[in-house]
């Protein structure tokens, strides 16, 4: 009898143990913290906001609508101006080693959450040393005139004009709730610059440690309110070549790898031991030029290296079947979209805008690029190459240079770019999510306008497009915008990729997100 006992409680150990191997997923780089409203990238989106936070309300993709998350409800007013949340009871915020909270999240968090981004006379404000770009560049700070506490659970916004955009704007990662109780202990403690490398939020995975460009570990949140995450741990094997990372996989060294290269795509459908997941990706890869530098200031000049570029080599070779061409800044799924072709490769018109430029010699300029692949730069170094061959061709001597992904995104924002290969993810559906931060004239100070252009006319037509619900009149604002933004030539436009995980076949419940977001909760591991 004893020994039937000892035999049922090895095997109870034993499938616990079964059950709690970690979840380990390749990626391509490491975040520049985890503060995430202080940085723009989706790399610091998937480390930080999609596992260890949450928002008061979520996009889910699969309906096209906007969903329940900390806010379990919501009441607009009818001119649209105030906006009333009840927040979910009992949810907690994560416990570690340097933070136990004392209570659950209530409307504090939230007033917080949002006025350390907006006051600058709030005591958080100058925790970010390089402002708040999102916030910033969809001038949350000129839009929401408060936020008040009208219970513990209960929060209302008072907007100062209409805003179409404001309600899928609290989806995305930079509006993630964070806990007052933590911020509070920090800066009793003086030690604000610990929130971008301890974090804490009410999300599915808790924060256990970070080694750059080596991995993150993540622990579930036991006390998660949608439910204890399936894996007991999350764990980032940060792996910055793209082949390594389907490698690792076959090799069981991860279940998942993220931002895969199309030849290996090819390879994985035939290997029976791996799946391959692809969803169309909400998503532009372009080049942005700096219209800030000379003579790219010059309208002639951009368009003339528009015509240049043989946007269909470039697709064939880089993309090899896995990406549509691109016209402008909206993927073709988009409202508003603006069907066309992109005029393709013309040697001869490009020179001659060269010359009444003023340039038929040519100039010299540079091409910025990551050194690594990702799902919306698959080949960096074999793109940069085909730009720079086919500039060539009109005379535009240009010189590569391959900068660290981190520091290119710093100085990108700073402006010193000529050239940019950059790719842009929408957040939640809404055309305003490509318009505002890359277009509007509050982003060039933000950083995120990679173009670096401000025009009043195209500045005017995205805000005009936020203040209607209705999708027509938004629509006609959307077309009118991206119309200057082609005859502007602000990019380069490439390709609207697909986006492709590979998972070992003992992998399930992982959903491919068209915005590259991340949901680990409901992910089994075999």
């Amino acid at each position: 009898m004893k020994l039937n006992k000892i035999a049922a409680l090895v095997a109870i150990l034993l499938a616990g143990a079964v059950s709690a191997k970690p979840l380990t997923v390749c990626t391509e780089a490491s975040p520049d913290g985890f503060d995430v409203v202080q940085y723009n990238s989706l790399t610091n989106t998937n480390a930080a906001a999609d596992p260890i936070f949450n928002r008061l309300l979520e996009y889910d993709a699969a309906t096209g609508k906007l969903v329940p998350s900390l806010a379990q409800s919501w009441q607009v007013s009818d001119d649209h101006l105030q906006y009333t949340f009840k927040l979910r009871k009992n949810v907690a915020f994560q416990k570690t080693d340097y933070f136990q909270p004392s209570r659950a999240l209530n409307a504090d968090d939230v007033v917080f959450s949002f006025q350390r981004m907006l006051d600058p006379n709030h005591p958080w404000y100058a925790s970010a040393p390089n402002g708040y770009p999102h916030a910033q560049s969809f001038g949350l700070a000129k839009l929401i005139a408060s936020i008040k506490k009208t219970a513990d659970d209960t929060v209302v916004i008072q907007l100062k004009q209409a805003d179409a955009t404001f309600l899928p704007l609290l989806s995305m990662g930079f509006t993630s709730i964070y806990s007052a109780q933590y911020a509070n202990q920090l800066l009793a403690a003086n030690q604000q610059g610990q929130l971008n490398t301890k974090p804490i939020g009410t999300g599915p995975f808790a924060l256990k440690s970070f080694q750059k460009d080596a991995v993150i570990r993540y622990d579930a949140h036991p006390n998660y309110f949608a439910g204890q995450p399936k894996a007991d741990k999350l764990i980032y094997a940060i792996t910055a070549d793209p082949t390594v990372r389907v490698q690792k996989v076959k090799a069981g060294e991860c279940q998942i790898a993220l931002g895969v290269k199309p030849q290996d795509i090819t390879a994985a459908r035939n290997d029976k031991k791996l799946k391959v997941l692809s969803t169309p990706m909400f998503a532009t890869a372009f080049v942005a030029i700096n219209t800030q530098h000379k003579p790219l200031d010059k309208v002639e000049v951009r368009q003339a290296l528009q015509l240049a570029f043989d946007q269909k080599a470039y697709l064939a070779a880089v993309f090899e079947g896995t990406a549509s061409a691109a016209n402008g800044p909206f993927p073709p799924a988009t409202w508003s979209y603006l069907a066309g072709n992109h005029e393709q490769q013309n040697l001869t018109k490009a020179k001659a805008l060269l010359s009444k430029a003023g340039l038929p010699n040519g100039f010299e300029t540079t091409i910025w690029v990551r050194p690594s692949g990702s799902t919306l730069n698959p080949n960096p170094r074999m793109g940069a190459e085909m730009l720079q061959a086919d500039l060539a061709k009109i005379g535009v001597r240009a010189e590569i240079k391959t900068i660290e992904w981190a520091e290119l995104i710093k100085r990108a924002k700073a402006g010193e770019h000529d050239l940019l290969f950059m790719g842009w993810t929408g957040d939640n559906g809404d055309p305003d999510n490509f318009l505002t931060p890359q277009f509007a004239c509050a982003s060039v100070e933000s950083g995120l306008n990679f173009a670096r252009f401000c025009q009043p006319q195209l500045d005017g037509l995205i805000r005009s497009g936020k203040t209607t619900a209705k999708l027509a009149e938004r629509t006609q604002h959307y077309q009118a915008a991206q119309k200057i933004i082609r005859q502007q030539a602000l990019w380069i436009p490439l390709a609207h990729p697909l986006t492709s995980v590979i998972t070992t076949d003992k992998v399930s419940g992982y959903v491919v997100n068209p915005f590259g977001r991340q949901a680990w909760a409901n992910v089994v591991v075999k």
